[in-house]
């Protein structure tokens, strides 16, 4: 993928803004076709494949507050899921010792496999969609993306 545009030192800002008006259709495509994947190939949501996926990095569980941090959504976005996610046998919650009020959610077995089913399709359908990126253009993208986030984590209140 070779796109070239011609470079207006005068228009830094605009260009700026194309860039981010680019940026946000991309994304905002690539999650729909993700989204209509999930619900075509498992019947499920995207919300659901985060829930699993921020789970499946947590072995120990996590509390429910702890989910919604990592997941960067309330805790009532998240209350749902999981109990949709309990009813189906895919998360258990287990009381914190010491503490009554609270819970730590975890993957069961199952959803520790359904989770690695949908998780090989995710990636496959990533590598798809973005296979016009060779692999050093992809490197290279993800190093500016990951720039752009550090500063703007620097400059959050």
């Amino acid at each position: 993928m070779s796109v070239t545009q011609p470079v207006h030192p005068d228009n830094a800002s605009k260009d700026r803004l194309r860039l981010w008006l680019r940026m946000l259709k991309a994304s905002r495509m690539i999650e729909t076709q993700l989204r209509e994947n999930l619900r075509a190939e498992f019947q499920s949501t995207l919300p659901r494949f985060d829930v699993m996926a921020a789970l499946s990095r947590y072995q120990d569980g996590l509390k429910m507050s702890q989910l919604s941090d990592v997941l960067r959504v309330s805790n009532g976005n998240v209350t749902g899921i999981v109990d949709r996610l309990a009813d189906d046998g895919c998360v258990v919650r287990v009381p914190v010792p010491g503490d009554r009020r609270a819970s730590l959610v975890r993957l069961t077995k199952r959803g520790h496999e359904e989770f690695a089913v949908q998780a090989k399709a995710h990636e496959d359908w990533i590598n798809d969609i973005l296979s016009e990126f060779s692999a050093n253009q992809a490197v290279t993208v993800s190093g500016h993306l990951d720039a752009l986030v550090t500063a703007l984590e620097g400059k959050a209140p």
